[in-house]
């Protein structure tokens, strides 16, 4: 596992992590001896990045965490969670003084911590992003000793670029992978300047990527994939990263779980080249990716996806994808 900074935190951690939404909610039935088991699996093969958030399965995710952190002991690893999502609607004014501090105590409480290592402000809503007093309401948090270090989970490139003007947002979560690879074009180059760490999260674009599906595929009324597959519940990026799922289908070809191989001068980690494969050209600014516990349970953990359909060509197509997707996000 190589490691690298993480932006202006100064901690060391891997360069692929643990996403932790499954092992909550919203992915069908889960058991929680699987993911107690993926979990310990994950940290037994040197993953040392926990990515969480306080509504994944309404705090469940984070208490999960806490009791295989206090079944094994010793050094701890790096446990990011987020914020925000808990209002009933996503307005600025949700994201009060009051609010913040209330959502923070609650996931200090389900981790079993004394201050949480990152909070990241959930997607909330694109007129956020110009309101100042949020983003100091976060660093009064931070001189209060309640989080180590604050940053922001996006859904466009637009807001990642309007956060990283703030001068105490440490990391950027934004999807990244072959269908969204509209990152590449600016943001990862302005992070790298500004050396604010990138959360690369849906690398396998909820598991379209993984080359497992076909039209066949059926998910649970519980999955995301089965009920936001057309934003009913949150962005439609979210799922599928937003492609239809038919039109993902027929460019994904046989596309597989492959750790990324490319080097990268960037704040951390490998990226993907233009053209969907994992090689020596990378883009800049990719920090960390974060699989999904069926990844760690099958022993692999898999920060990209690599392919081709039999013949040399890229099995993703991403000229056919980007009308989809490009402007949206």
């Amino acid at each position: 596992m190589r490691s690298r900074t993480f932006g202006p935190t100064g901690r060391s951690v891997g360069e692929i992590g643990f996403g932790a939404w499954a092992i909550g909610a919203a992915w069908g039935a889960v058991d929680d001896n699987d993911s107690v088991a993926a979990l310990h699996a994950a940290l037994d093969a040197g993953l040392d990045f926990i990515d969480t958030a306080d509504v994944y399965g309404d705090g469940h995710s984070e208490r999960l965490i806490a009791r295989v952190l206090k079944e094994r002991g010793g050094e701890r690893p790096f446990v990011a969670t987020k914020a925000g999502r808990r209002l009933p609607q996503q307005t600025v004014a949700g994201y009060s003084a009051e609010n913040l501090e209330g959502w923070i105590d609650r996931s200090l409480r389900n981790l079993e911590v004394d201050v949480l290592d990152l909070l990241q402000l959930h997607c909330p809503p694109t007129d956020a992003y110009y309101h100042p007093e949020v983003f100091e309401r976060m660093e009064r948090l931070v001189e209060r000793g309640k989080i180590r270090h604050y940053g922001v989970s996006v859904e466009r490139v637009e807001e990642a670029l309007k956060a990283i003007e703030y001068p105490g947002v440490a990391s950027v979560q934004i999807i990244y992978n072959m269908f969204r690879l509209r990152p590449a074009e600016l943001f990862f180059r302005e992070a790298r300047r500004r050396n604010v760490a990138v959360i690369v999260r849906v690398p396998l674009a909820s598991g379209l990527l993984s080359g497992k599906f076909t039209r066949d595929t059926r998910f649970a009324a519980d999955d995301h994939r089965q009920f936001n597959r057309h934003g009913e519940a949150f962005d439609v990026g979210e799922t599928f990263s937003g492609v239809p799922y038919e039109v993902g289908l027929s460019n994904s070809g046989k596309a597989a779980c492959a750790g990324a191989r490319g080097r990268d001068p960037s704040p951390a980690g490998a990226a993907l080249d233009p053209d969907g494969r994992s090689g020596d050209r990378s883009h800049p600014g990719r920090a960390h990716s974060g699989t999904g516990a069926g990844q760690c349970r099958r022993g692999r953990a898999a920060g990209t996806a690599a392919g081709d359909d039999g013949r040399g060509r890229p099995a993703v197509r991403p000229w056919d994808i980007r009308p989809y997707v490009h402007q949206r996000w």
